[in-house]
């Protein structure tokens, strides 16, 4: 179904297509990343993989059967065992499963490849499969949160043998 690759620099043409194509579906359920992430994107990029390098982040795309970039499924801000995730599907792969079995083989890496204790993540209140893909992969609501002035929700999961 999907693979999860760990990120590269040859992905950096097809992870910057992915993020143009769906822009404008992105910025119905998440805020926009702005002009200028694309317009800064080969410079963002080296910062990314220099950040993975170090390992306070962990990138991932996910790519489906034919080999094509369908997203991308992040762990950022690795500290004392904790990673916040981020995900993004594109919408021609919605409604297939995709987000939740790539969520959680990162869930899977997060703890037997990185050896993190627990995962956070954030959605908006309006962005109901999210929240949904986080419930199917044991996430809990932990609070409320604000997210760019959009009213959202945190979530936890423990990594401990389930």
């Amino acid at each position: 179904m999907v693979t999860l690759e760990r990120l590269r620099a040859d992905h950096e043409a097809a992870l910057l297509e992915f993020e143009r194509d769906n822009r404008a579906y992105f910025a119905r359920s998440i805020p926009d990343r702005g002009d200028a992430f694309f317009a800064e994107f080969a410079a963002r990029y080296r910062a990314l993989l220099a950040d993975q390098d170090t390992g306070s982040d962990h990138f991932h795309v996910v790519v489906d059967d034919r080999g094509d970039l369908i997203g991308r499924v992040n762990l950022m801000n690795v500290q004392d065992g904790v990673a916040e995730l981020g995900y993004r599907i594109a919408e021609r792969a919605v409604g297939r499963g995709v987000a939740t079995a790539a969520v959680g083989e990162v869930c899977r890496l997060a703890a037997a490849a990185y050896g993190l204790d627990a995962l956070t993540a954030r959605t908006t209140l309006d962005n109901l499969a999210s929240a949904a893909v986080l419930t199917r992969n044991g996430f809990a609501v932990v609070g409320d949160i604000s997210i760019n002035g959009r009213p959202g929700l945190r979530h936890h999961r423990s990594l401990a043998a389930r």
